[in-house]
């Protein structure tokens, strides 16, 4: 199972070179230790095409190019090591358009993504949404099914679907009838599910209903917030799946993902838990061990609620207090928390 994201900027041949390609290539570093799979950016015009194709070279992320309208973007695309392209076949052009994509394609054993919305549903399809004759979910599946058989027309196997709404409901139906009609690899998501809480609450929602009932290979948290927080929230989705996992890990999970664990504060806590996770969420995150950390706001419940926590933190007055499977190992004045926390970690 992959987790995936999508650059949220518009890169420019400016962010290629000096200090600001090595920002962007530590941040690009930063997303594959979140566990990111697959980075996907908007390629708008053929000089976006150029970029990418020279960023392509520089990472070792594989990155998909996202295209629209024209399929001379996706030819040129395809000239360098791009590792996936998405295209919709039903705005790309004609189908002699459509032909020359996947004939390069083919001949470069590069996979393309057939990437549909409820939102740029074709014309009639959406006609009869409107007029009631036809649901969302429905139509997402009719489009998706005269694409795939354009596809199948020129001989080209090498796909996979997305279907993809902003409502919940539209997208598991989509997905659900699809997956029962159909053995082509899914990409899910909710698109445009809104601002970090709204948006993770209806992703978790559809992607864990779907991902339960085995459909979906790869997955991304569409949030209108940053690439890091989607790829945690997509991380998080499958480790809430690993119940029957003995490791605690999703099947198929790309990296050993850590848990974390935190108090969300209340009158009995001593132990600043928000500042905490604060300061050390980014690198827990980006660890790669099978763990489960603990950050607890008081003493009560602090190692007894985190008992099973391979390692935990939480306060008591002045002192803070770390934990090893509910068993006090440290206490510490609450200056030293920090460095006390990182030489434990270190040790595991």
């Amino acid at each position: 199972m992959v987790v995936q994201t999508m650059w949220k900027d518009r890169l420019s041949f400016s962010d290629l070179e000096g200090k600001a390609a090595d920002g962007l290539l530590a941040r690009i570093e930063g997303l594959k230790k979140l566990g990111c799979g697959i980075l996907r950016f908007a390629v708008p015009d053929l000089a976006s095409a150029e970029v990418l194709g020279n960023l392509a070279s520089m990472v070792s992320m594989p990155l998909t190019a996202d295209i629209h309208f024209d399929y001379k973007i996706a030819l040129r695309c395809l000239d360098f090591p791009i590792a996936k392209i998405r295209i919709n076949p039903g705005n790309i052009g004609g189908k002699d358009k459509v032909r020359q994509v996947l004939s390069k394609a083919a001949d470069l054993s590069r996979p393309i993504r057939i990437g549909l919305n409820a939102g740029s549903l074709p014309k009639d399809l959406a006609l009869k949404v409107d007029e009631g004759s036809l649901d969302n979910a429905a139509a997402l599946v009719l489009a998706a099914e005269r694409e795939i058989a354009v596809f199948k027309e020129f001989g080209f196997s090498n796909f996979l679907v997305s279907m993809k709404a902003s409502s919940v409901a539209d997208t598991i139906k989509a997905n659900r009838i699809f997956a029962q009609k159909s053995d082509a690899p899914l990409h899910i998501g909710v698109t445009e599910a809104g601002p970090l809480i709204a948006g993770v609450v209806r992703n978790t929602a559809a992607l864990l209903a779907l991902l339960e009932e085995g459909i979906g290979d790869t997955v991304r948290v569409s949030l209108s917030d940053t690439m890091e927080s989607e790829l945690i929230a997509g991380r998080e989705i499958l480790l809430a799946l690993a119940k029957d996992n003995s490791e605690g890990q999703p099947k198929g999970a790309p990296h050993q993902w850590i848990r974390i664990v935190s108090c969300p504060l209340c009158g009995r806590s001593s132990f600043d838990t928000h500042g905490f996770t604060a300061r050390w969420q980014s690198r827990l995150y980006a660890l790669e061990k099978n763990m489960t950390v603990a950050i607890m706001g008081c003493a009560v419940n602090g190692p007894g609620e985190g008992r099973q926590a391979d390692l935990g933190i939480t306060g008591a007055g002045d002192k803070v207090l770390i934990f090893r499977k509910g068993k006090v190992v440290r206490t510490i004045d609450a200056a030293e928390a920090d460095a006390a926390f990182e030489e434990e970690l270190n040790r595991i």
